[in-house]
């Protein structure tokens, strides 16, 4: 399948998407993480469950992610947090299942605030937060930077080795959207799947995370041999049963 381009504004790069059209709700949409692409395993069986369940599914890459324009190293949390929810506006309609993984859970925190100052909440049905990394960039990955790299950032904006890029800007806008200083909203059921061997991601996280999601309905499973990526055949059978818990939920 070939993608399809969607231009958030004027001089923003250009956004790929996969959309699949269905008669049934809720839609399903998709949020994936950092430096990941709509095509990895959990995008892709999604894409498959909504043609099985005739209902609109889609996904998309933020900029300087998978077919999308733009370059990595200039993009923030905040840029694709606005990114997803100019993506969600646009190209759905009607009330949609978020399923965000890594990344994508801190994206879809974002969004439903995004949405609820818009008056929007309604167009959420409900969350599926694969191994959410919520606020990742200060609570996970600061404190383990060594005091070379932070000086080089300080000095720089930027530190670079042979796998990772971080800017400063990325940590000052990560500081500015974090959502874990306080009450979280996500305006609907919120189901999270954390595995207890994530070294990405400790599974404490997703605790600290329902603590915080005080005011909506939220169920938290934890998979004990579950790593980061959550792709086994296992794994994505939980995730189909945790969107046909949240559909059966918003049936009753």
């Amino acid at each position: 399948m070939s993608p399809q381009f969607f231009l958030p504004g004027p001089g923003q790069p250009r956004l790929a998407y996969l959309s699949r059209a269905g008669l049934k709700g809720p839609g399903l949409f998709w949020l994936g993480g950092y430096r990941s692409d709509m095509r990895g395993a959990k995008a892709t069986f999604l894409d498959a469950f909504a043609a099985e369940q005739n209902r609109p599914c889609l996904r998309f890459d933020y900029s300087g992610h998978g077919e999308s324009e733009g370059e990595f190293i200039d993009g923030t949390i905040g840029q694709w947090a606005e990114q997803a929810c100019h993506v969600f506006r646009a190209l759905t309609a009607g009330p949609q299942i978020v399923i965000g993984s890594s990344m994508g859970g801190w994206i879809a925190l974002l969004l439903a605030r995004a949405l609820a100052r818009l008056g929007e909440t309604e167009r959420l049905a409900g969350m599926v937060l694969v191994a959410p990394a919520p606020d990742f960039s200060e609570e996970l990955i600061w404190p383990n930077l060594p005091e070379p790299v932070r000086k080089a950032l300080a000095r720089d904006g930027v530190w670079r080795d042979q796998q990772n890029v971080f800017t400063s800007a990325f940590f000052e806008d990560g500081r500015r959207n974090a959502v874990l200083g306080g009450e979280v909203r996500a305006w609907c059921p919120v189901h999270i799947l954390q595995g207890m061997r994530d070294d990405a991601v400790p599974w404490r996280h997703a605790l600290k995370l329902l603590e915080h999601l005080a005011a909506d309905p939220a169920t938290l499973t934890l998979i004990r041999d579950g790593d980061h990526r959550l792709s086994r055949p296992q794994d994505l059978a939980l995730l189909r049963g945790a969107l046909t818990q949240i559909e059966n939920n918003e049936a009753e």
